[in-house]
């Protein structure tokens, strides 16, 4: 979806709300462990600001905060799960801004912005006792410190004593 820029580059208004709720299209989610970003509050302007290094020119910022919760896939259990989320941006705003076209792509700019708050794994079990195989088990870190069998132990004995 692209927000039309061209009223703030001619003068005509000072800032665009871009204000609203918004739901990420599925091509979004396919990349990355999040199954659905919906319902995605975003409260926010954009406006031109002088340039620090250049007095007599302006660049397109955008104060934005981006708050909801996304559905990702559970990094044990591969369910899905609710993941808050909370942004807060307030920079220039360059890599979604077509200067040419005056358009800003609001959900490349929620993607972008989103995906860095994703953290790598994610889980909500508390018990990895069902999650077992044909010689194999899931276990905690705790677990693999406190156990015995641990082939890493005499590693992390001389390391506990440095």
């Amino acid at each position: 979806m692209n927000i039309d820029l061209s009223l703030l580059h001619s003068q005509t208004k000072k800032e665009i709300d871009i204000t609203g709720i918004y739901t990420l299209p599925k091509e979004y989610c396919t990349e990355q462990s999040v199954i659905e970003a919906s319902n995605l509050n975003v409260t926010g302007k954009v406006y031109l600001k002088t340039s620090s290094e250049d007095l007599d020119s302006e660049e397109d910022y955008i104060a934005a905060k981006i708050t909801g919760t996304i559905i990702l896939q559970d990094s044990i259990s591969l369910e899905p799960i609710e993941y808050p989320i909370s942004v807060e941006y307030d920079d220039i705003l360059e890599e979604n801004c077509k200067k040419d076209e005056n358009t800003l792509d609001i959900f490349q700019f929620l993607w972008e912005n989103i995906v860095l708050e994703i953290p790598l794994q994610f889980t909500k079990v508390e018990d990895l006792s069902k999650f077992h195989g044909d010689g194999w088990r899931l276990i905690s870190e705790d677990e693999l410190t406190k156990t015995a069998n641990n082939p890493f132990s005499e590693l992390l004995k001389d390391y506990k004593e440095e």
